[in-house]
């Protein structure tokens, strides 16, 4: 009970405040250039809506208006911008955090891993898997910017993110030249398949904006990751420290 108790109590403070961290330094460097590429994209697409407007009134195709009624449907539902949007990324980004807070802690508790350093070693083996290795293939996308098949770039993105962590495990956690090689080559593995890619790559998104975007993104969720195996390590050693000073 002790165990468990640890690695929840662990996991819950470490990824509050890294998901807290992470949501605050979206708002300053990554959503403002989300929204610059949102309005982009809306001035895109009014243009688009004022000249198909013009070729259905010249030519009087009865399809444009079921065309046009067919993409306000198809809408997703997003959070208002503000305080609403802000509310939303914060509760995601602390239930994302508690989550990889919990695998973290089970890992840790099986490692034994006791001190703040090896934490924020395992958190950037975490932001190398899950965000830099994708990122290398598929680099984080703004509004507006063409995209391939989303089923195609999500098992893409998957595959990558486990097969580079498990190539990570091999390399530093298994003995042995063969497994270590072994480590590199599933680590490269995805990256020889290949990333899905749409056929057509032109975009309104200037390529600096996108550029920046990407930077942005990585470097506040490697802030993230290093958080969070600081705080869990950290966090998992006083609780057991506790622990043990009441059995004693």
């Amino acid at each position: 009970m002790a165990f468990l108790k640890s690695i929840l109590i662990s996991a819950l403070i470490a990824g509050f405040v890294a998901g807290a961290a992470l949501t605050g330094l979206q708002t300053l460097k990554v959503y403002p250039l989300i929204f610059a590429a949102e309005e982009i994209e809306n001035a895109g697409g009014a243009t688009a809506a004022h000249d198909h407007g013009d070729a259905k009134h010249h030519s009087g195709d009865a399809t444009s208006d079921q065309g046009a009624v067919h993409s306000h449907d198809d809408e997703a539902w997003m959070p208002a911008d503000g305080a609403e949007r802000l509310l939303y990324s914060l509760l995601s980004n602390v239930l994302l955090g508690i989550a990889l807070g919990l695998i973290l802690a089970a890992i840790f508790a099986l490692r034994h891993v006791a001190t703040w350093r090896q934490g924020v070693v395992w958190g950037l083996a975490g932001f190398i898997a899950v965000n830099l290795a994708p990122a290398l293939g598929l680099p984080p996308e703004l509004p507006g910017m063409p995209a391939g098949a989303l089923l195609a770039r999500q098992t893409w993105w998957l595959s990558t993110a486990l097969f580079t962590a498990g190539g990570i495990a091999m390399v530093f956690l298994c003995h042995g030249v063969i497994w270590r090689v072994a480590g590199v080559a599933v680590i490269a593995l995805p990256h020889i398949y290949g990333a899905p890619h749409p056929v057509n790559l032109e975009s309104a998104v200037p390529a600096t904006l996108a550029a920046d975007f990407t930077a942005a993104s990585l470097a506040t969720n490697l802030v993230f990751w290093t958080i969070l195996g600081l705080l869990t390590a950290e966090a998992m050693a006083r609780v057991s420290r506790g622990s043990e000073s009441e059995i004693a």
